[in-house]
Parts: C-alpha cells; sequence; structure tokens
C-alpha cells in the first residue's frame, strides 16, 4: 500500500471553534470542519451513510445506515482502550445535504453542499474544550482517508491510537491547538516520545 506509505496530511485548516453556554450555564465548545472535496453531494453521502463505506474512514462502525430518519444504529469506536458502543438514533436525514446524529455524548451534524463541480462537507461535533485539537487533528486524517477512499486510492483507515502514533498527527495537532489558541495535549505521552 505505497499510497499509505507516501501520505502526509496538508497543514492545519478549514477548522473553527465555536463557545456557547449549555442549558446550565456551562461551556460548551463546538468544532467545525469544512473540507471540499471532489465528489459529487450523492457520492459523499453515501459515504457518510453506508456501513461499508464507513468502516473504510470513520473512526466508529456502524451496523446499519445512517441515511434514514428514526433509524437505531450501534456506534463502535474503532481503537478505543476498552470497547465503546454506542446506540444512536438518526434524528435527521436530509439526502444528501443534511445528516445528523449522536456518537457517544457527541452531537453528529454533517452539511453538504454542491460546490464548484464537487461537495463542500461541514460537520460540526461538540467536544470537551481540552481536547479540540486532537480532534481537528483526528477529524482532518479521517477527511483526507475518505478523499483518497472516493478518488478511488483508498489509503486505508487511521483512527485512534493509531492515527495518534502517526507524525502527521502530531503535526496538526498542534498546529491546530496553536490555530485555536489551547495548550498542546501531550497525549498519547508514549506517541510524543516516538515522533
Amino acid at each position: 500500500m505505497t499510497d499509505r506509505e507516501q501520505y502526509t496530511p496538508g497543514p492545519a485548516g478549514g477548522a473553527q471553534v465555536r463557545k456557547d453556554r449549555g442549558q446550565n450555564g456551562e461551556d460548551k465548545w463546538t468544532l467545525i470542519l469544512v473540507r471540499e472535496l471532489r465528489h459529487s453531494p450523492e457520492k459523499v453521502w453515501q459515504a457518510l451513510t453506508d456501513p461499508a463505506h464507513l468502516r473504510e474512514w470513520a473512526p466508529f462502525d456502524a451496523d446499519g445506515s445512517l441515511g434514514t430518519v428514526g433509524t437505531t444504529v450501534k456506534l463502535t469506536t474503532v481503537g478505543a482502550p476498552t470497547p465503546h458502543v454506542s446506540e444512536t438514533r438518526v434524528t435527521r436525514a436530509d439526502a444528501p445535504k443534511i445528516l445528523e446524529y449522536k456518537w457517544g455524548d457527541f452531537d453528529m451534524r454533517w452539511e453538504l453542499e454542491a460546490f464548484g463541480g464537487g461537495t463542500r462537507l461541514t460537520l460540526w461535533t461538540n467536544i470537551s474544550h481540552r481536547f479540540i485539537s486532537m480532534g481537528a487533528a483526528g477529524w482532518h486524517i479521517c477527511f483526507d482517508v475518505l478523499d483518497h477512499l472516493l478518488s478511488g486510492t483508498p489509503i486505508g483507515r487511521m483512527v485512534g491510537p493509531e492515527a495518534m502514533k502517526f507524525g502527521g498527527w502530531q503535526r496538526l495537532n498542534a498546529e491546530y491547538a496553536k490555530q485555536f489558541g489551547v495548550e498542546t495535549p501531550n497525549w498519547p505521552p508514549q506517541a510524543a516520545e516516538k515522533s
């Protein structure tokens, strides 16, 4: 798989954070990631909703399609230290434009917009403030893997601890931390020692 060996993520970009107040007055952080893909909204929609496609790029496996409102699907986080399975209900599925569901405690909102012969893909997800740069780095790589998959040059899923050991993830984590004005988390400690 030479494409995977040659893969290097581009610089941090297309991400922002938003701070709101939760119902109980607590800080609520949202990570917003935007990526322009060279593929049609219909093709990107399939990759976001079809379990076989998700297995190739997403940080979780799904036991059913996420493409229908009201569907209950089990999402299994890939690479978690202990098995983490959450049951979710698809709350919005307007193909091929908007998809909403929960992944564990994370609200997931995907928006697909036809743009320049391809798709502008936007993800909104809530995340703990201390993990914002890590989440941005992880999703950055997931989006790269998705783009390769849809282009017919798959490089294989890179998520969880496997992604964190990857030198490109460490660089992205630091770049996003600087961009967001947060401290770079040293997680996992052994990954920092290996880079």
